[in-house]
């Protein structure tokens, strides 16, 4: 249970008071006057502003250092009223700048000699030596304090930029995840509308297979709408439905509904499968989506995807052999646009390298390699080339 800066001052204040008033009834057993009233009010006033030490500690380290001034010179004990002036020069060093602290703490070391030379005391060099040791060691505390203090507020802001910065982040790879989800299954849809009005008179069984594509195209990319937007109520991986990650063994399902398209794609996998991280696995799926969804956009010709297991990495290549028209240019903005971006952003996460252009035997390719984890190398990641 924390408590309010006020109410822990006032308890300190409290306390300080309490030990005031029971060093004060001794004041005759050390050869002291008795406090009389005048006494125990000055006590009060050098302790209770206290109360405010932390809202004005400049201003009640000079308050109480003239109520112990004007304590010591009408001859009482001194050590009554000494708590109060120390608390108050730790709290100047702990919340202000250096030199205002070394004012009061010289302030204090001042009445304290003050206090020294008006008992009449034979032993001031030890008067002498308290009052330059106090004045420092409080001076030392209270600046260790401020030090740290000013430590943790840098740290929570950097920790506030932080969990800024992993914030946008976050927004950046939903809207990432968002748009390869879009674009590739909006694609597929244009496609098999396209052909499903074509033969509607014509091929009704074409029609109606084209039909069922688009409905499964939909379904999907709304059940993957929904796993996204439940990433943005819940952490981890899974979606609202607990369903899990795109991964590598969805490959095939995307294949075989594109080439329900009318385009002649094909996958092939080389090397020995093995299990790889859900990270891996999604940077696979969405960077070869990706390459597919501007096949059907831009050459919807033949093309292939080829997964290879290789020693310490996994490589995927998505190839085409060029639209049937003829060759266009090949610029980010025509064939990649933000996916292409995506594509680079996903391969530098996870540590790989991806190439991206026109091939020298004609057509557009994607090139992806990504290292695999040293698990996964240890469960027999030796496949040859």
């Amino acid at each position: 249970m924390r408590l309010h800066p006020l109410a822990a001052d006032g308890l300190i204040a409290a306390a300080l008071t309490t030990v005031a008033v029971l060093l004060g009834t001794e004041a005759v057993a050390q050869g002291w006057p008795a406090l009389d009233p005048l006494a125990w009010t000055l006590v009060g006033l050098l302790t209770l502003p206290l109360v405010l030490r932390t809202r004005a500690p400049v201003t009640v380290c000079l308050a109480v250092h003239a109520c112990w001034a004007a304590y010591v010179t009408l001859d009482y004990w001194p050590v009554v009223g000494s708590f109060g002036p120390m608390l108050a020069v730790y709290t100047v060093a702990s919340l202000r700048p250096t030199r205002t602290a070394a004012a009061c703490a010289a302030l204090l070391a001042a009445v304290w000699i003050y206090a020294g030379l008006r008992s009449d005391s034979g032993a001031m060099a030890s008067v002498a030596g308290q009052a330059v040791g106090f004045p420092l060691v409080l001076w030392r505390f209270g600046y260790v304090a401020r030090s740290t203090g000013e430590l943790t507020l840098r740290l929570r802001a950097e920790q506030v930029d932080r969990a800024r910065r992993e914030v946008a982040e976050e927004r950046v790879r939903i809207a990432r995840e968002l748009h390869d989800v879009v674009a590739h299954h909006i694609a597929v849809i244009n496609v098999q509308a396209g052909l499903a009005r074509f033969v509607f008179h014509s091929d009704a069984r074409t029609a109606r297979e084209a039909l069922d594509t688009i409905e499964g195209a939909s379904g999907e990319a709304l059940a993957e709408l929904r796993r996204m937007l439940g990433l943005l109520r819940a952490d981890g991986v899974q979606g609202a439905d607990g369903a899990p990650a795109p991964g590598l063994g969805q490959l095939d399902e995307m294949v075989t509904r594109v080439r329900t398209g009318g385009v002649g794609v094909e996958l092939r996998v080389t090397g020995t499968p093995r299990p790889l991280p859900p990270g891996v696995q999604l940077c696979v799926h969405r960077v070869v989506q990706e390459a597919l969804t501007n096949v059907l956009k831009h050459a919807p010709g033949a093309d292939a995807v080829e997964l290879s297991y290789r020693a310490g990495e996994v490589t995927v290549s998505v190839t085409d052999d060029g639209p049937a028209e003829g060759p266009i240019p090949d610029t980010p903005a025509e064939r990649g646009g933000h996916g292409l971006i995506g594509m680079r952003e996903r391969a530098k996460l996870y540590g790989g390298t991806i190439s991206v252009g026109p091939r020298s035997e004609g057509g557009f390719g994607v090139r992806l390699t990504l290292p695999t984890p040293v698990q996964a190398a240890r469960r027999g990641d030796t496949a040859r080339e």
